[in-house]
């Protein structure tokens, strides 16, 4: 018989390390060169603008979880503090993110192995990467949640020796010959629209920090255990990224003699540990990378799968499931198919690309928590005026300043999704006369996510 108990077992540390698990640690590497390059040095600066942002914005999804402890997304909370047309939209520009999560995944996973392997062509690690999670989801492996744990572990693992190598280095005159500097703080001399610029494509190692949501039904007392998971996520996360950033600077101040700053980790890795913990290092990236591509493939594949099914696109298409494999054979090829765009995408424009849906839906989520209990429940005596105002508010307009300084040609193609996404919106509701169709966006987070 099922013990009702075991259902409610999750305290704020289990949860903690689901969030780091689904953030994925060492995606700090993956933006580290290129936002380097980019601020001349102050990433620690640009990630601790992004955590602000980002402690703001959990505090709203807490709160938010309050209200609607069963809920988990961005979409969920604008359709129920809105109205269901706003929703849609926003859950619209959601799928924008999980359409690029795999894309990527197999451009990181293509420009290191390039990195490492420069006589075999980019295009040949992306396509093979593109083929193998392809045909592995199309047959139907699953990869089993559990190794969740195990994977922020190895993470973690390789972080620890990352930083154990790194400050005996500097104490053996390494890089900076010191552990403390100021200037990848506070530079003078570097234009603060160019740490902002840095922070916009920063946001993607946050993604995920929300993800703790999805447990609300297997926690205890979940109004208050989730939104002290949701906050502790993200501000353990942001820490670590800023530290190992500033680690990474110490180390290696030069950052102009990355051979590649979008692969600038390798370099790091080679300087400090040679070539025995580069190639741990490498695998230990590509392993992570496989598995986050492998499930935000079969997440999206899913998701178009429940669209189609419901109506909301065309079903003979994205409604099909393969007879004998019984997967949504057609969108995991479409998927796929997709995520070769990274042939022709560079590492910041795709970042900017997710960037831009996970900005707009972290505003929303701001300005859901002003919707609910400031406007509909008129909460506004005292301190309520603080938590459910000032505070979401502040939030909402940090994630929009920080998405107006995203990739130019990210700001057009996502507006442009946007206008797909009304005109659909329009069609389907006979010009607002009908209600808005659902988006499974929920249940599409059953499956794990990292980037």
């Amino acid at each position: 018989m099922e013990n009702a108990k075991l259902r409610r077992s999750l305290t704020v540390f289990p949860l903690v390390i689901l969030g780091l698990a689904y953030m994925a640690p060492t995606t700090v590497f993956s933006t580290y060169g290129v936002v380097a390059e980019l601020t001349n040095g102050m990433v620690p600066a640009a990630y601790i603008i992004a955590l602000v942002g980002m402690l703001f914005t959990a505090y709203s999804y807490g709160q938010m979880v309050k209200a609607y402890p069963v809920a988990g997304s961005a979409y969920t909370f604008t359709q129920k503090a809105f109205n269901p047309y706003l929703g849609f939209l926003i859950g619209w520009v959601i799928l924008l993110d999980y359409l690029f999560l795999p894309m990527i995944n197999g451009l990181l996973i293509a420009i290191y192995l390039n990195a490492y392997f420069p006589s075999i062509p980019f295009s040949v690690w992306l396509m093979a990467f593109v083929i193998l999670i392809t045909t592995v989801n199309s047959i139907g492996m699953k990869i089993a949640t559990k190794i969740n744990l195990l994977l922020v572990s190895c993470q973690f693992s390789i972080i620890v020796i990352f930083t154990f190598l790194s400050i005996k280095g500097l104490h053996d005159g390494m890089g900076s010959g010191t552990l403390f500097m100021s200037s990848p703080f506070v530079n003078g001399d570097i234009p603060l629209s160019l740490v902002l610029t840095g922070s916009s494509i920063l946001c993607l190692s946050f993604l995920g920090f929300d993800a703790v949501t999805k447990f609300s039904e297997e926690t205890i007392n979940p109004k208050k255990m989730i939104p002290r998971a949701i906050f502790l996520v993200a501000l353990i996360g942001g820490g670590l990224f800023i530290a190992i950033s500033y680690i990474c600077h110490l180390v290696y101040p030069n950052f102009q003699a990355f051979k590649d700053p979008d692969s600038a980790a390798l370099d790091i890795a080679m300087y400090i540990g040679g070539n025995l913990f580069q190639s741990i290092f490498l695998a230990g990236y590509i392993t992570g990378g496989l598995s986050s591509g492998l499930s935000a493939h079969a997440s999206v594949s899913r998701l178009l799968y429940a669209m189609g099914r419901d109506g909301v696109l065309p079903k003979k298409i994205f409604g099909h499931i393969h007879p004998k494999f019984h997967t949504p054979t057609r969108n995991i090829i479409l998927v796929g198919i997709f995520a070769l765009s990274a042939l022709f995408v560079d590492l910041v424009t795709a970042s900017s690309f997710i960037n831009f849906g996970a900005l707009v839906a972290f505003s929303f989520v701001n300005l859901s928590v002003i919707s609910h209990y400031f406007i509909r429940e008129k909460q506004r005596d005292g301190i309520n005026t603080l938590k459910y105002l000032i505070l979401p508010l502040m939030g909402a307009s940090f994630t929009v300043w920080l998405w107006t300084s995203l990739d130019a040609k990210a700001l057009l193609l996502g507006l442009g999704w946007f206008g797909i996404g009304f005109i659909l919106l329009l069609s389907k509701t006979n010009m607002f006369s009908k209600r808005a169709p659902e988006l499974s966006i929920d249940s599409a987070k059953e499956t794990d996510i990292q980037s």
